[in-house]
């Protein structure tokens, strides 16, 4: 059972960012274009308007580059962070998220997290683009110790 979970790995890494991604996404999108839904407090955020526009724009751009897999890492941590600060600037009046209407960003900031840290998955754009896995190494050739003494 376990090979069998462990040959699955990439393609649920996969799957759980581009529903990852496409939920940031929405969220970008409702703030800047209200698109989807009207975003909380009604209107959408007057461009360049701080923090509102800047957190849309993240949400936005973010979200479709870790749906994508294209710059996943980079992209998640930036978004991350601004999910952090945003549970604090915005949801800080109480401890815990259930009680501060403070949910969506701690959970985004935590799956963000990891996604910096396990990356895109086995199907993402970085691969086609780059034409190997974000974050793997770099292929170098590799000096034994025989080889040195010979």
């Amino acid at each position: 059972m376990l090979t069998y979970l462990d040959r699955a790995k990439p393609w649920v890494i996969t799957g759980f960012r581009i529903v990852i991604g496409f939920l940031f996404f929405c969220h970008g999108a409702s703030t800047l274009f209200a698109w989807f839904q009207e975003p909380h407090g009604g209107g959408t955020a007057e461009f360049g308007a701080c923090p509102a526009w800047w957190a849309g724009a993240i949400e936005f751009v973010g979200g479709i580059a870790v749906m994508l897999g294209l710059g996943t890492r980079i992209a998640a941590f930036i978004g991350s962070g601004a999910m952090a600060v945003a549970y604090f600037w915005k949801h800080g009046d109480a401890l815990l998220p259930i009680q501060n209407d403070g949910d969506a960003a701690a959970l985004f900031c935590w799956a963000l997290f990891l996604l910096v840290f396990i990356g895109p998955g086995r199907l993402a754009l970085s691969t086609v683009v780059l034409g190997r896995r974000e974050g793997a190494p770099e292929r170098t050739e590799a000096i034994d110790a025989e080889t040195v003494t010979a």
